[in-house]
């Protein structure tokens, strides 16, 4: 049985983040993404391998290379969960304001 990664593993890595960067910009070959980091060409093409099963990367054959293309549709998943925390983090930062708000006015009634 195949075990499918989502989403969240694939940007947990700072590496395979830099990958998604870099290839959201335009397709690159493996070699090119690879010549990029300083880690062997084996370990980078792991990572690919990782964004490829979180359907995040796709690999194009032209010829004999083999460019990576982004399939951003993914990180939908990834700012939808995002979005709920922003708006926690949002309605604290409110509250915080209203209470700053409110002492502001305590002490220019107290003078």
């Amino acid at each position: 049985m195949i075990q499918r990664r989502d989403v969240f593993q694939a940007i947990a890595d700072p590496t395979r983040r830099q990958i998604i960067n870099m290839v959201a910009e335009k397709p690159l070959n493996v070699n090119a993404i690879a010549e990029s980091f300083d880690v062997s060409r084996q370990a980078v093409s792991l990572h690919i391998k990782v964004l490829i099963e979180c359907e995040l990367l796709k690999i194009k054959k032209l010829g004999r290379e083999r460019y990576c293309e982004a399939q951003l549709d993914q990180l939908k998943e990834v700012a939808i969960w995002v979005e709920q925390y922003r708006k926690h983090f949002e309605s604290k930062l409110d509250n915080l304001e209203t209470y700053l708000d409110k002492l502001k006015k305590e002490r220019q009634h107290g003078k």
